[in-house]
């Protein structure tokens, strides 16, 4: 018998080879635009509700991320790690704290896909909650920045919904 020690270490094995193979066979400009260019717009060539809801996440994303730039370079306000002195657990994208962009983010794609499928709108923005949490538990924003963010998304959908 295997023990699953064994099996996960087989399997981290040939997870790492292979991704060394997918990673390095072909790392050009042209296929990181196209990877990323699918991984992001898959959905909206699907047809459908899931493309028009791909469609409305990926104009409430880039909406909301705007208003959030927008907002965070007027504001100022500095992260918790410069004004509070304690180390942020994450390597921190900008010096600006408010508001979140990673909770707009999250909650722009999760609002306007528990619109389209309310049967998940509770684990979507169950889950958008938590990666807005999980910003002022890594030591990145306080509480308040994430509510924001999330506001901003939620209002930018409805917007964007209308």
């Amino acid at each position: 018998m295997i023990s699953p020690t064994m099996l996960l270490s087989q399997l981290g094995a040939r997870d790492r080879t292979l991704f060394l193979r997918c990673a390095i066979l072909d790392s050009s400009l042209r296929a990181r635009r196209f990877w990323t260019i699918l991984t992001h717009t898959l959905p909206m060539f699907l047809g459908g509700t899931l493309a028009v809801a791909a469609q409305h996440a990926l104009t409430t994303l880039v909406v909301s991320h705007l208003l959030v730039q927008l907002v965070k370079r007027t504001v100022g306000r500095p992260r918790p790690s410069r004004s509070l002195e304690c180390m942020a657990l994450v390597v921190e994208p900008d010096r600006f704290s408010f508001p979140s962009g990673h909770a707009a983010a999250a909650m722009s794609v999760a609002f306007v896909y528990a619109s389209a499928y309310p049967a998940l709108a509770l684990p979507l923005v169950v889950l958008a909650g938590a990666v807005g949490m999980s910003r002022v538990f890594l030591g990145v924003h306080y509480p308040g920045d994430v509510l924001i963010g999330q506001m901003i998304a939620v209002l930018t959908g409805v917007v964007v919904l209308r």
